[in-house]
């Protein structure tokens, strides 16, 4: 697939930015479409600045170290994420009920991750292979072994499964306490500085592993390439600070509306909203054939939401006027504990540098099962299934984990 042409890249922007404006015109006007047609301009707004921040960060990448541009790609892309959530946070200081909203989406966000984003790019990238191998002919051509077909990680992918064990092992704590307290934040906060600081040295990257906006975006000149990245990012920003509030706002009102449980539709819509941008990009590039790539992507996301994200929950619950600490009820205690041992079971299959086919759909029908049966019950023997998976995988694969807590111990001093 060649390069996008110029007026290619230029529609595609601006159907972007056209799909963003009603949510920036709406909210600077003050206008306040009923609950349902809220949810959907917001919700619209928010995934238009997901798209237009990833074509930035990705665009950017151009200019910084591989590694760290990465990261930073990982995070700029689930910024939408991030803004929904702090503001459930934040207004849970001034109003309780909305307490449960942030566990909520924090905890459907980090599970959507693992149980669809990860199985996505096998699927893509198992589907890709067989496209391009030879197939079954009279002759007597045959199909690439089966192993081909499963996804492997690199080397420097250890930095982020040694980074991810710590940090899933930090957030059992919230579910053993019944808070996300100062100290989680601390921990949490620290694991990321440290991650950020990890895998802050490298080379440029270059543009061949581009696709799609970015690629083309890329080949301009650095001055106007840069100014053309600011753009994105401010116009991006501006998308989610309007945006925001009031699609958090919409979906809990419709919810009430609809007579739809509203902690569920926090819990996977509005993630789904601001995470389809990136779960697309890594699918293509799984499709590309670069299934270790696609998986990076996601894991670095993994890792930015489940250190910084959960770490600065309680700091938002404080500024809209709640304790140092943020509160959880029992289903919310049975979310946290849910998601952990997910990442356990995520950790385990990856940390071997070897995601299989197999594997992926183990952790696409584990997460299917809540939905089926959603009960309380459900969620613990989920939970005790993903834990029983995950740690004798671990066991068995000690040494792999030994290896890539090295990577993460080391990486800060390289």
């Amino acid at each position: 697939m060649g390069t996008l042409s110029r007026d290619t890249v230029a529609v595609r922007i601006a159907v972007a930015v056209v799909i963003a404006l009603p949510a920036v015109v709406l909210r600077l006007t003050g206008v306040h479409p009923p609950p349902v047609a809220a949810m959907v301009l917001f919700g619209a707004g928010v995934v238009s600045a997901a798209v237009l921040l990833l074509w930035a960060a990705e665009t950017a990448r151009v200019d910084m170290s591989g590694a760290l541009a990465v990261a930073l790609l990982a995070l700029i892309a689930v910024l939408p994420e991030y803004a929904v959530d702090l503001y459930f946070a934040f207004a849970a200081g001034s109003r309780p009920e909305y307490t449960a909203y942030a566990a909520a989406n924090m905890t459907g966000a980090n599970r959507l991750l693992v149980g669809v984003g990860w199985p996505l790019v096998a699927l893509a990238f198992a589907l890709a292979v067989r496209q391009r191998s030879p197939r079954r002919r009279r002759i007597g051509r045959i199909q690439p072994p089966a192993q081909r077909r499963d996804v492997r990680l690199s080397e420097r992918h250890r930095i982020e499964l040694g980074f991810l064990t710590v940090a899933a092992l930090i957030a059992f704590i919230p579910a053993l306490t019944g808070e996300i307290g100062w100290y989680v934040t601390i921990l949490l906060v620290a694991v990321y500085v440290a991650y950020m600081m990890g895998i802050g040295r490298g080379a440029a990257e270059g543009v061949d592993d581009l696709i799609g906006v970015p690629a083309r975006l890329a080949m301009l000149p650095r001055t106007r390439r840069r100014q053309v990245t600011w753009l994105g990012f401010g116009f991006g920003a501006l998308v989610v600070v309007c945006a925001a509030e009031p699609f958090a706002e919409a979906l809990v009102d419709t919810g009430a509306v609809l007579g739809i449980d509203r902690f569920l539709l926090v819990q996977w819509l509005a993630p789904l909203a601001s995470e389809a941008p990136e779960l697309i990009v890594a699918a293509v590039f799984a499709w590309r054939l670069r299934g270790g790539d696609a998986i990076g992507i996601l894991l670095s996301s993994k890792v930015n939401q489940w250190t910084l994200l959960v770490g600065t929950l309680p700091l938002a619950y404080r500024a809209g006027g709640g304790a140092w600490s943020l509160p959880l009820d029992a289903r919310q205690i049975e979310e946290v504990l849910l998601t952990a041992a997910q990442t356990v079971l995520g950790v385990a299959l990856l940390v071997n540098l070897w995601f299989r086919r197999i594997e992926a759909v183990l952790l696409f029908v584990l997460f299917a099962v809540q939905f089926v049966f959603p009960g309380t019950q459900i969620r613990l023997v989920l939970a005790g299934i993903y834990l029983a998976i995950g740690f004798s995988l671990l066991i068995a694969r000690n040494r792999d984990l030994g290896e890539c807590l090295r990577a993460a111990a080391v990486s800060p001093t390289r």
